[in-house]
C-alpha cells in the first residue's frame, strides 16, 4: 500500500493571505491566527508571507484568482467573515465567495485555503475567530501548509 501524508512544516514556502476588510475586527483575529501558524508551526519566513486586504468577502475570488495565476506563491489563504443580517444579502455574499474560491481551487495548481466564516451572528464569529471554538484562520493556515507538502510529494 502506498500512503501519501505530509507534514505542516514548509519553511521555504511562499504564502499569500487575502483578507476581507469588512467585519475587520473578526478578520484581524483570523489573520493573527493564520500568521501565528505559518510562522510557529510551518516555520515560514517573514519575507515569504504576503498579506493583501480587500474590501469584503465578495472581492476575495477575483484577487485570489489573479494571485493563483502569477505562480509566485505556493498557497493562497482567503480570510474573512460574513455575518447574517436581516436581509438575503448574507446568502448571496457567502455563496458567491464560497463558490468563487472553490472554483479557483479546482482550476489552479496551488492550494486555496478557505478561512471565511459564515455565521448567524457576531457571537458565533467571535467564537470561531479564537475565543471558544479555535481560530478558523489558524485552521486555514494548517490546511494550506499540509496541502503545499502533499502537492510537493505528488509532483515529485
Amino acid at each position: 500500500m502506498n500512503l501519501i501524508e505530509a507534514t505542516t512544516t514548509a519553511p521555504d514556502s511562499r504564502v499569500v493571505l487575502v483578507v476581507a476588510r469588512f467585519n475587520n475586527f473578526i478578520s484581524e483575529c483570523l489573520l493573527s491566527g493564520a500568521i501565528d501558524v505559518l510562522k510557529r508551526i510551518g516555520q515560514v519566513k517573514d519575507d515569504n508571507i504576503t498579506v493583501i486586504w480587500v474590501p469584503g468577502a465578495y472581492e476575495l475570488p477575483l484577487v485570489v484568482k489573479l494571485l493563483a495565476k502569477t505562480e509566485k506563491y505556493d498557497a493562497v489563504i482567503a480570510l474573512g467573515a460574513v455575518i447574517q443580517g436581516s436581509t438575503p444579502h448574507f446568502g448571496i455574499i457567502a455563496g458567491e465567495a464560497s463558490s468563487g474560491l472553490a472554483n479557483i481551487s479546482m482550476h489552479s495548481n496551488i492550494p486555496v485555503s478557505f478561512g471565511v466564516l459564515t455565521t448567524k451572528n457576531i457571537e458565533q464569529a467571535i467564537n470561531r475567530a479564537g475565543v471558544k471554538r479555535g481560530n478558523k484562520g489558524a485552521e486555514a493556515a494548517l490546511t494550506a501548509l499540509e496541502m503545499i507538502n502533499i502537492l510537493k510529494v505528488i509532483r515529485e
